[in-house]
Parts: C-alpha cells; structure tokens; sequence
C-alpha cells in the first residue's frame, strides 16, 4: 500500500506477486541447463588439456606413453638453459614486430581507401578480405611459388635473382609479406566496419570550420578509431607470436636456412613428434602460454588504465 498526499492506492497482491515470479522464476532457476553444453565443451577441450599438459610437463612422459616417471621442474629447468628454445622465441618475437605496425596500417589506410571510394566499392572490398578466406596451406604454397628464384613472379617483376626462402636474410621476410597478404582482410574489415560507425555529422562540422582532410583524419578518425586499433593490435600480437603453418609450408617442413625461421609452436612441435620428448615439449608449451597470458593481460591493464585517464 502506497500514500500519496490524501490518497491512498492499494497494490494488488497479484501484482507484488507476478513481480516476484519474475526474478524468482524457474527459467532463471534452470538456465545453467543452456550453458552447460558449451561448458562440457570447454572443459572437455580446453581446461583438460592444459590440466594434462601442465602434468605431463613435471614428466619424462615420451610419444609411446611408456615408462613415465615423475621429474619435478628438470624440464622447465632444462628448458630456460636450453639456446635453441630462446632463438626459436626470438625469431617469433622478430615477426611480430614485423607485422604487428605493418598490418595495423595497411589494414587502416585499405579501409579508408574502400569507404571513400565512390565506383566499385564492393569489388575493392571483396578483393582486400578475399585471401582471408584461404586456407593458410594454400596462401604459403601460393607465395612459395611467387618467391622461387628461378620461375617466381617477385623476382620477375622486380628484375632481381633474390633467393628469398634460401638466405636467411630474406627467408623471415618473406613469410612477412605472405602473412601480410593473407590475414591484412580481417583487420581490413574491423576498420572498415568502425569507419561505418563514425557519426556523418562530426565530419559535416569540422569542415564547416574550415578543417581539411587531414585534419579531420588526425581530430576525428583516429581518435575515434583507437578502441579499434587496440583490439587490432592485440589480436595480431597474439596470432603472430603462435605464427606456425605459413613457416612451416612455405620451408617445406624445415627450419628454415641456418634455422633463421623456426618459430616456437614449430620448435615445441619438433621436440614433441620428431624428438618424442613429450614431457620436455610439454614443459615449453607451459612457459609460451604463460607469455601469451602476460600478453593479453598486459594488453587488458594498459587498456583498463587508459579508459579510467581519459575519465
């Protein structure tokens, strides 16, 4: 029963009791039963397989599971003194900071060029996401041929006899340039999706004030495109430290010259089936998903702080 002034109004109880059902109802009683599905899932497919790692890591575990025996730490010891292991991070490292700043801005300067052309603007869209699309495999065979000294196109068209996949000073580069044609679409389209989103009427005002092109880039566009360029580049840091498929395929399964490219999911995979050492292999994957998880919290911190400054 509520008063206001001299009147007084009288809830019904059907009401106050309706309202109760509502946050007290039984679909919210039984709505695990909608996510216990994929939490099965995860478990099954993500929380065991690191829980089995991290055991099999503190083991002298091999690739026929027989006679295991508990060794501690031996392995992460071994590990962190082992040269090949920091080389083989070393050169994942080098490739992200290759190709981190480098998609981060072709994929910007792609998308502006796709949202202010005004003929064929859904073939350039098409034709900047479309390898993408491709399986890896595909996209290392494909620029493994462009990059063949004697018949490939690259060294064709730029008039030079460069043996780009069998120097070691070429050989990283390369993979850079196909990572860069192959993934630049998925960065490309977050852009343009967030350049879609800028408000019309900011752009109509700063021109009214007489700003130019380039300023409206510096004032508007770039300051409402930073959320995006911060999940742009941790989403590349983190595919590009986990860089594999395209170092392996277009090295023919190799190391690379003077093992310049072997990365560090390809250097844990060698220790795992080529050297059947699985515990050792184990003990590596432990310490990169620690790196990668000090990367995505890093990357959140810095995130965290910035939103709470610009308060």
């Amino acid at each position: 029963m509520t008063t206001t002034g001299a009147e007084t109004v009288v809830r019904p109880a059907r009401v106050r009791t309706a309202a109760a059902g509502v946050r007290r109802g039984p679909g919210f009683q039984h709505g695990g039963w909608f996510v216990a599905p994929f939490l099965v899932l995860f478990a099954l497919f993500v929380i065991w397989p690191l829980v089995r790692g991290l055991h099999l890591s503190l083991t002298d575990a091999n690739i026929s599971g027989e006679g295991t025996s508990f060794v501690g730490l031996d392995n992460y010891r071994e590990a962190l003194d082992d040269p090949l292991m920091w080389d083989a991070l070393g050169h994942s490292a080098s490739f992200t900071l290759l190709v981190v700043p480098c998609i981060t801005v072709l994929a910007f300067l792609l998308a502006m060029l796709a949202h202010h052309i005004e003929r064929g603007k859904w073939l350039w869209r098409l034709c900047f996401f479309m390898p993408f699309l491709l399986p890896s495999t595909v996209a290392a065979n494909l620029w493994q041929w462009l990059f063949n000294p004697g018949t490939g196109m690259v060294n064709h068209v730029l008039g030079i006899e460069t043996p780009w996949l069998t120097d070691k000073s070429y050989a990283m580069l390369a993979i850079v340039i196909t990572t860069l044609w192959w993934t630049v679409g998925f960065s490309f389209l977050l852009y343009l999706a967030a350049l879609q989103g800028i408000p019309q009427h900011l752009y109509e005002a700063a021109e009214l004030d007489g700003a130019n092109a380039w300023h409206r880039m510096v004032r508007i566009t770039l300051p409402m495109l930073r959320h995006i360029t911060g999940l742009v580049v941790a989403l590349q840091v983190l595919a590009s430290l986990q860089v594999f498929d395209q170092a392996v395929v277009m090295q023919d399964f190799g190391p690379g010259p003077e093992e310049s490219t072997r990365t560090f999911v390809q250097y844990t995979l060698e220790q795992g089936f080529t050297s059947y050492r699985v515990g050792y292999a184990s003990a590596i994957s432990v310490i990169f998903f620690v790196i990668i998880a000090a990367v995505a919290l890093a990357r959140m911190w810095l995130l965290r702080n910035r939103e709470e400054g610009g308060r």
